[in-house]
């Protein structure tokens, strides 16, 4: 197995740098993606008889957005059987990440999940199993026809691995000034993956079944700073602590991010090439990083405080998501030091931006018969 496939998790526990700490743009986006989450799933069940709903998140983490989706399901589909005048259904959750995911946390929390939604739904709460099913959704996870939704925030900008003989000495990432052939690299590894993962899962849904995912996405234009600007500066702090002896050039030269974040129009030419979908929405929606930060009062004595405040929710987002690969290739004794020194440069770069954006590609499928 590749070694990239054990590091690669957010981080674990509850503390102050933790997944389930810092994972509020995260469960914004599942808010933004909801609605169309509730049109798939009332389509499903006006055309296909359903007793047992499988469904399956894939790339679901860990913390309090762990089981949101479950809830966000429940929800739609008690609302929608009632309006239908149909029996309650029963349902089968399968939980999916990588091996070294923190399923434990999520299993911890299920008692007090199942026992809110048994108070909250009572006598119409049907039947709920929910399983974990770890492994990469780069692979086979379920039976042939086996689920009728599947659902996917914020995971598929992941790659199975960053592209190979990059010849990448300075960067860790796309940056401004990165030559036309790293950029097509990292453009033909997200399509070789995601029209991999497209092929595995219309095999693993029924007939008519639905798939609405979410992945960070880029503004074509890139006239803003969007996520890409976050992980180029990860690539600019490692460089000056290889120049300061803090790590072993070597250990850099060989070390790039598996990350890419597609353009709407690359992501519609994937879904369009693999052909086992109908493509029924894909949306781009634009979120500032800061979101859900309560502001500072905008005066000269505040400006300071706020945009610290900004920088750091900022840094611990993207520590939470990239520590554990960093660990793993640098060593833990960096680690504080390197997000001492990010949180500086997001400073630097919102006094200069004032706005740094995340922009989101919301996309609803639907198998072809």
């Amino acid at each position: 197995m590749d070694t990239q496939q054990v590091v690669l998790h957010m981080n674990h526990g509850t503390g102050d740098n933790s997944y389930a700490n810092n994972s509020i743009i995260q469960k914004k986006v599942m808010r933004e993606a909801k609605g169309i989450v509730e049109e798939s799933i009332k389509r499903l069940y006006t055309i296909i008889p359903i007793h047992c709903f499988k469904v399956a998140d894939l790339g679901c983490s860990s913390g309090p957005n762990a089981l949101q989706l479950v809830s966000n399901v429940i929800d739609i589909v008690d609302n929608t059987t009632s309006n239908l005048n149909l029996k309650p259904s029963v349902f089968q959750f399968f939980l999916n990440d990588l091996f070294g995911n923190d399923f434990n946390s999520i299993f911890k929390s299920l008692p007090q999940f199942l026992e809110s939604l048994e108070e909250k739904k009572g006598h119409k709460f049907g039947p709920c199993f929910i399983n974990a099913t770890p492994g990469t959704f780069y692979r086979r996870l379920f039976p042939n026809d086996s689920l009728h939704f599947l659902h996917s925030s914020l995971s598929l900008h992941w790659l199975s691995q960053a592209p190979k003989e990059l010849g990448n000495e300075e960067n860790v990432h796309l940056t401004s000034t990165t030559p036309p052939a790293m950029h097509e690299a990292y453009l033909e590894q997200f399509r070789k993956d995601f029209k991999l993962f497209l092929k595995l899962r219309s095999q693993e849904l029924v007939a008519k079944g639905g798939m609405v995912l979410t992945l960070i996405g880029m503004d074509k234009s890139q006239k803003t700073h969007d996520i890409r600007t976050a992980w180029s500066l990860i690539g600019t702090i490692l460089n000056d602590m290889v120049l300061e002896n803090l790590i072993e050039a070597i250990k850099l030269e060989c070390f790039d991010l598996p990350l890419y974040d597609p353009t709407i129009e690359e992501a519609k030419e994937v879904i369009e090439d693999e052909g086992s979908f109908t493509l029924q929405r894909l949306e781009s929606v634009t979120l500032d990083w800061s979101t859900n930060i309560k502001e500072v009062v905008d005066d000269d004595n505040n400006n300071k405080l706020d945009l610290n405040t900004k920088a750091e929710f900022t840094t611990k987002f993207i520590r939470a998501a990239l520590e554990p690969l960093l660990k793993a290739k640098f060593g833990e004794e960096i680690m504080d030091e390197l997000f001492v020194r990010y949180k500086n440069k997001i400073v630097q770069l919102i006094m200069g931006v004032k706005i740094l954006e995340f922009p989101t590609l919301i996309i609803s499928l639907i198998k072809k018969v």
